[in-house]
């Protein structure tokens, strides 16, 4: 089970390009209206095949690392469902990691957090830092699988916009 708060970001922190960050290509292979979903994913050298079922906080997930050659014959039955974006990971103390995303392309501008946690208790008792945003876990437009198919919420396309436009000057770089 995988339990996972996600967050909108209107500021990113200061000195973000300090943190690891790794680029992440990422497909839908299957998208149901119940929320289940299988998506391919390359992010540095390794890709994977995931399976989710569910919403909101705590949902089902099975992951399997397959080969290059696997993931390129499947790649391309992910046209049209498709996101990419920079995660940046930055430590939230309590062995907790912040996955930051800054995606690109047609979402350019958007800017999410999400974190992990071991329990449903311990999602509910944590405590944000002031620089993440509302909670949108669940809040359907801003899951990765409707990002790649219906692109930005309309609410968000202005501010992510402007985001865009302050990023620029600070980071303009996706680590490969």
């Amino acid at each position: 089970m995988e339990v996972e708060r996600k967050f909108l970001v209107w500021e990113v922190p200061p000195a973000l390009h300090r943190h690891p960050a790794s680029a992440i290509d990422q497909g839908y292979l299957a998208i149901d209206s119940d929320g289940s979903e299988v998506r391919l994913r390359r992010r540095a050298e390794r890709t994977y095949l995931t399976s989710k079922r569910g919403r909101g906080l705590v949902r089902s997930e099975a992951e399997v690392e397959i080969s290059q050659a696997q993931f390129d014959a499947l790649w391309p039955l992910t046209e049209g469902r498709r996101i990419e974006k920079t995660r940046y990971e930055i430590s939230a103390g309590q062995r907790r990691v912040i996955e930051l995303d800054v995606y690109g392309g047609g979402l350019e501008g958007l800017v999410v957090a999400e974190v992990e946690f071991p329990s449903r208790a311990q999602a509910d008792a944590f405590d944000a830092p002031a620089w993440l945003g509302p909670d949108v876990t669940d809040d359907d437009r801003y899951k990765n699988q409707r990002l790649a198919t219906s692109g930005l919420p309309s609410s968000a396309q202005s501010r992510a916009g402007d985001l865009s436009r302050a990023r620029s000057v600070t980071n303009t770089d996706r680590p490969t």
